[in-house]
């Protein structure tokens, strides 16, 4: 069965790639035709502003081929069968992904560069992991696993509190993370490596399948998307990614591990409100510039330099949450 479930998703996963491959040069280019591209912030590092007009939204082809290839796929094939787990996934993925496309709209065809206002944002980010909650409660329990100690604990209704924030959180610390060339994809790839493992491990196979054709999309993106960016994911790609692996985690009972595996993403955020908290009470900056990577941007490091460094770090996060899992 073990073996079924990884031929299947290797199959799946290739053909995702494929498709990823052969469809993203006439996206770049159809982007470009409709003027669909990047503006930088004024405010932002001197580096970045060559960036401007490189088309945005690329996060719709790793949402729409993996999402639709599984749809259909769960048709014909027992490892690819719909569930209440693969309902959750799917919406978060496809739910944050319209969220952020809604943003991404206003700032690119409306040319506001604040987008969605960030207390509308935020709303409907709660209302999305609320529905989520609601589906998920009523087939699964509200224990979460505690690594190491290897107990359950039942949080009841404060479970609830926790899918807010952990949903609201990752999509933001994700959203976040999404400021150089290949750095966000790239993290998410090694984020999911071993939530696909644990997937395999607990026998829920249909969630591993999504889990590698979901990474072979994005390996598929990064081909575009690494320095020099001929592509972004734009918001609609980044809070679809926070939501997925934030849906993931949740269904796989796998909470806080991904505080663990997803650590650089947190980084990213926490620097953010540290930054900002410092500032208004002291009017000084902890950091050269917020998120982390721009920090290390601004002290002379290449962005390919600190795009390298991150992703060692998350591969260093990901060995350590399979430890975790395992021990």
């Amino acid at each position: 069965m073990v073996y079924s479930a990884w031929m299947t998703a290797i199959l799946a996963g290739v053909i995702c790639l494929v498709i990823m491959l052969m469809i993203m040069p006439g996206l770049i280019r159809y982007l470009h035709k409709i003027k669909f591209g990047q503006t930088e912030r004024e405010e932002g590092l001197e580096s970045h502003k060559k960036k401007n007009g490189t088309p945005t939204m690329g996060g719709l082809a790793f949402i729409l081929v993996p999402t639709i290839i599984y749809i259909a796929g769960s048709f014909i094939l027992p490892d690819m069968r719909f569930s209440q787990n693969i309902l959750i996934i799917l919406l978060a993925y496809v739910g944050y992904g319209l969220i952020g496309f809604l943003d991404d709209y206003i700032i690119v065809v409306k040319k506001d560069n604040e987008g969605l206002k960030p207390g509308a944002k935020f709303l409907l980010q709660a209302v999305l992991a609320i529905i989520f909650f609601m589906i998920y409660r009523s087939g699964s329990s509200t224990e979460i696993w505690i690594p190491l100690a290897d107990i359950y604990i039942d949080l009841g209704w404060a479970y609830f509190l926790l899918v807010v924030l952990m949903f609201t959180a990752e999509t933001n610390a994700v959203n976040l993370t999404d400021g150089i060339d290949g750095l966000c994809a790239g993290l998410m790839v090694i984020a999911l490596v071993p939530f696909a493992v644990f997937a395999s491990v607990q026998h829920q196979y249909p969630v591993l399948v999504l889990i590698i054709m979901v990474i072979a999309s994005l390996i598929g993106y990064l081909r575009f998307n690494l320095h020099p960016a001929k592509i972004f994911m734009g918001d609609t790609g980044s809070l679809a990614l926070g939501g997925f692996i934030a849906a993931v985690a949740m269904v796989l009972k796998q909470e806080l591990l991904l505080v663990i595996i997803g650590f650089v993403f947190v980084a990213e955020v926490l620097s953010v409100i540290i930054q900002v908290t410092h500032f208004k009470r002291t009017g000084k900056r902890i950091f050269r510039m917020a998120p982390l990577h721009h920090h290390f941007e601004k002290g002379g490091m290449t962005e390919t330099a600190v795009v390298h460094r991150f992703w060692a770090a998350g591969i260093l996060l990901a060995a350590l949450g399979l430890l975790l899992y395992f021990l």
